[in-house]
């Protein structure tokens, strides 16, 4: 037996298998955009640790700063007490947004989003959220309840958090799409949930993504968006914009938001922030975080290592965003030039990438495990999304010649079909 499947082994047994793994890759070690595995195979990573890894493995720069704080402190409750560097990060990352804010730490993109529920209901003190079917944004309880890309994602943990409500995302493929989607969908919120079924006075905040990950990295229209932003500031309703996978850097811009001209008032962030630690925020219009003392809290957000690492994060993505932006059209013309039949389209912006496979119209689940999988036995790593789309992230210190290669061998595969 050879070592990877004597692990794969001890995996079953030991832990419990609530999660799916594409494929047996078995990682010893990383080193920029190169992943081995313990046979000492090398992968291409197209995959970053579903986009955590944005200054690829093994930065020197995000070690370093690591090790320096590991020799002051590791960690020391923040929600107790004060240290320099979480105002430091705090500063910096507030400088990135639109508007004077303030910033709360997690441990996790679904605790972000959790925080962000806890935040709006405070401030307004409005009860009801609205949220949009196809979304993830976690597996907590909260986000949970607004999470829909996958049914067995909540089919069996009801009930869920009480007053809420999910509209459609602005999805070509959504029934409601027909002609001019944007309208069809804010038509919809305006018309007939704010008439039928929830005053627009009893609801806090809309929860959205800007470019859905999960869902199958899904665009929606800039006027979407826009117009969404225009519903919310005519209510006095918040927008949350859950930037936990298009945050930092991913998209080519520091934010997927700043894409299509609107301004959140919530954001919530988590991947790639840390440099590879568990480290997540919510940040927000100063006026907004406003939850009285003792109103919310945790042990480890603000982790003093995480925060050594995102100091580094902070200062080193939007040096390379025009590197972002020039390997993402590479790979996603490779990706556009493949001449399967199944291939029906290619999004994204950035580094976020899905190619859209499907077979006579519908989701093609078997053609996305093969093309995977296929990929894998030739180097490269990738993982899928919604329920057929190949997805795409990358560090975003990917060598051209890295994403040339890898991208080509996808797109082959996807040919292959």
């Amino acid at each position: 037996m050879s070592l990877s499947s004597k692990i794969i082994e001890e995996d079953s047994r030991y832990l419990m298998q609530s999660f799916s793994r594409w494929y047996p890759l078995v990682i010893d070690h990383a080193k920029g955009s190169i992943v081995y595995d313990v046979e000492g195979r090398e992968y291409i990573d197209m995959n970053a640790g579903i986009g955590v890894m944005a200054l690829g493995h093994g930065n020197e720069k995000v070690i370093n700063a690591v090790q320096e704080q590991m020799r002051k402190f590791f960690h020391y409750s923040l929600t107790d007490f004060y240290y320099d560097l979480a105002v430091r990060v705090a500063r910096k990352l507030v400088s990135f947004f639109p508007f004077q804010g303030k910033v709360f730490y997690t441990n996790s993109g679904t605790e972000s989003v959790e925080a962000s529920l806890k935040i709006a209901r405070g401030h307004t003190g409005r009860q009801y959220i609205i949220g949009f079917t196809n979304s993830f944004h976690g597996r907590t309880f909260g986000s949970m309840s607004f999470t829909s890309s996958k049914y067995v994602q909540r089919s069996i943990f009801s009930p869920l958090l009480p007053s809420t409500l999910l509209v459609p995302y602005p999805d070509r493929h959504n029934p409601l799409c027909q002609g001019d989607c944007s309208s069809a969908i804010l038509g919809y919120i305006e018309d007939w949930v704010f008439k039928k079924i929830v005053d627009p006075n009893d609801v806090a905040a809309f929860l959205i993504e800007p470019i859905q990950g999960e869902g199958g990295v899904v665009v929606p229209p800039k006027q979407f968006l826009q117009g969404l932003e225009k519903i919310s500031r005519d209510n006095e309703i918040l927008l949350i914009l859950d930037e936990v996978q298009t945050g930092i850097g991913r998209t080519g811009r520091m934010f997927a938001y700043e894409h299509f001209d609107v301004k959140p008032d919530l954001v919530c962030l988590a991947k790639a922030l840390g440099g590879g630690l568990p480290l997540g925020a919510v940040v927000g219009r100063s006026e907004v975080m406003d939850l009285p003392r003792g109103s919310h809290a945790n042990t480890f957000g603000g982790n003093a290592l995480a925060l050594a690492a995102a100091e580094v994060v902070l200062e080193e993505v939007p040096r390379i965003l025009s590197g972002v932006e020039r390997n993402g059209k590479l790979i996603f013309d490779n990706l556009a030039s493949s001449n399967s039949l199944y291939l029906e389209e290619v999004r994204g912006r950035g580094l976020m990438i899905g190619a859209d496979l499907r077979k006579d119209g519908k989701p093609f689940e078997e053609g996305l495990e093969k093309v995977l999988h296929k990929s894998f036995l030739r180097g490269v790593l990738a993982i899928g999304a919604g329920e057929s789309t190949v997805r795409l992230l990358p560090p975003l210190i990917i060598e051209e010649e890295l994403a040339q290669k890898g991208s080509s061998i996808i797109a082959q595969e996807i040919s292959k079909l």
